[in-house]
């Protein structure tokens, strides 16, 4: 299982919000800096976050995901994806992945990107919420991991919203029912805090999980758990 940093951008910061809520924010300075910092102590992906993106519609940083490209570790970003051209653009930025909620469900054609698209199951307990998190649908997200698997996704990233930013732990049981469903390697995202959690995490199938305020508060070193999960699976 690989651990994956996570850079959460907002007006050019590196932040955190809790349980995706943009009232309750946590500023923690220069993403760059950061992200410089976790590739140094071996990191080989990153997954950022463009929130402006998520919550306009259209990413708002592929200038500052071009300088995150630079720094010798693969990304995988996400946050306002919604069209083909979007995504062409943060390819074109250096992206290696890019994360797609919204537009899965609305008929972008995932397929056509194979292993470049990452569609996100962001869910409430069992209800997947779209547009930034700001809209709650009615979908299971499990059936939404058969459906969109189905229609070509070849990798998914669930993040139990109720947890994220949290510390709270990640969300097993169901996070294991989606990777029975998927058919696909699931990335792990949401109230990841201890190496316990991480456990829990592989134990349940996930390829790789997310860690975000974990790391940036030093509740968890990276360069740890980089030599603890040696062979990334993705």
């Amino acid at each position: 299982m690989m651990v994956i940093p996570a850079v959460d951008l907002r007006g050019g910061r590196a932040v955190r919000l809790v349980q995706g809520d943009a009232a309750r924010v946590r500023d923690y300075g220069d993403p760059v800096a950061w992200a410089r910092g976790w590739v140094s102590a071996g990191a080989r992906w990153l997954h950022v976050v463009d929130l402006d993106g998520a919550l306009q519609g259209r990413p708002r940083h592929l200038d500052l995901l071009a300088r995150l490209c630079g720094l010798g570790a693969a990304v995988q970003v996400g946050g306002g994806f919604r069209t083909a051209e979007d995504v062409a653009a943060a390819l074109a930025a250096g992206a290696s992945r890019v994360v797609v909620g919204t537009a899965a469900d609305a008929g972008l054609d995932v397929s056509r990107f194979g292993e470049a698209v990452v569609v996100a199951l962001d869910a409430r307990g069992r209800r997947v919420a779209v547009r930034g998190w700001t809209e709650q649908t009615s979908w299971d997200v499990v059936e939404a991991a058969r459906r969109l698997r189905a229609r070509g996704a070849a990798r998914f990233l669930y993040t139990d919203i109720g947890r994220d930013g949290t510390l709270a732990g990640p969300n097993v049981e169901v996070l294991a029912e989606v990777v029975r469903a998927a058919g696909a390697p699931v990335i792990a995202a949401g109230g990841i805090a201890a190496v316990e959690h991480l456990e829990a995490v592989e134990q349940a199938g996930a390829e790789a999980a997310v860690v975000g305020r974990a790391l940036y508060e030093g509740r968890l070193d990276l360069g740890a758990l980089v030599q603890r999960w040696r062979e990334p699976a993705c």
